[in-house]
């Protein structure tokens, strides 16, 4: 029974989150020559129909564990799920994402990502490409914005704690901000690469501030503590294998 409600909310969901995608893809993309606040609008409007749809269609609900200033510092989230990053305009005003390139070749959603901001990561474009990326960052930093990594560099299920990519030492040293990273646990009830959703809370948890300059093990380290912070305890130890 359990899981035939859950089947029936899932395609509701998906019906009506891929009809509002299209929509606000479309809009956004229209409002291009138009104004930047408009498209700006557009990803947040959005933003805000994929959380109604999560709480009222597949009972989600979302709790905030500490505080997610809007200021001009390094997010790294845990990746659990495509939750987390569709959430991001809501969390913030008008964050810097940095997102894989090939998602900007998409037809039309591509476009207003580009637009709107986000930050393409060319893992195969070399020197050139790092420049490109940290030039971008830099300038977002400049205008106030919060830039957002996930350092993971994919989709990892719940439970899991994969390394940190070797993108996250280069811009944490580079950009010499302070790191701000945040747990989230919304594989359980959002489980990535699966289309059947599940009703639950899902967790935000921020963690403690690292500070620029350290060392990059210690670094990473911390930050990789903190981002897994809604694991199991012991998932931590075991790297990649789940618990």
């Amino acid at each position: 029974m359990r899981t035939a409600l859950a089947l029936c909310r899932s395609i509701i969901f998906w019906l009506l989150f891929v009809l509002m995608s299209s929509v606000a893809s479309i809009g956004a993309v229209v409002a291009l020559p138009i104004s930047h606040r408009a498209t700006i609008a557009f990803v947040r409007v959005w933003a805000r129909f994929h959380r109604l749809l999560c709480r009222f269609v597949l009972g989600q609900r979302i709790a905030v564990e500490g505080e997610m200033p809007d200021s001009p510092v390094l997010y790294v989230f845990k990746h659990e799920s495509a939750f987390e990053t569709i959430e991001q305009p809501l969390l913030f005003r008008h964050p810097a994402v940095f997102a894989k390139e090939e998602l900007f070749s998409i037809p039309v959603w591509g476009q207003a990502a580009h637009f709107y901001g986000l930050i393409p990561v060319d893992r195969d474009g070399g020197g050139k490409a790092m420049r490109a990326m940290l030039g971008a960052a830099k300038a977002a930093l400049a205008s106030g914005r919060p830039l957002v990594l996930f350092a993971e560099g994919t989709r990892v299920p719940h439970g899991q704690a994969p390394a940190l990519r070797p993108g996250f030492a280069g811009m944490y040293r580079l950009l010499g901000v302070p790191v701000i990273p945040v747990a989230v646990n919304s594989g359980i009830a959002y489980p990535p690469r699966r289309w059947v959703k599940w009703p639950g809370t899902i967790t935000y948890r921020v963690g403690e501030t690292v500070p620029p300059g350290l060392p990059r093990d210690e670094a990473e380290a911390r930050v990789r503590a903190a981002i897994n912070a809604l694991n199991p305890a012991e998932a931590l130890l075991e790297g990649n294998a789940a618990p």
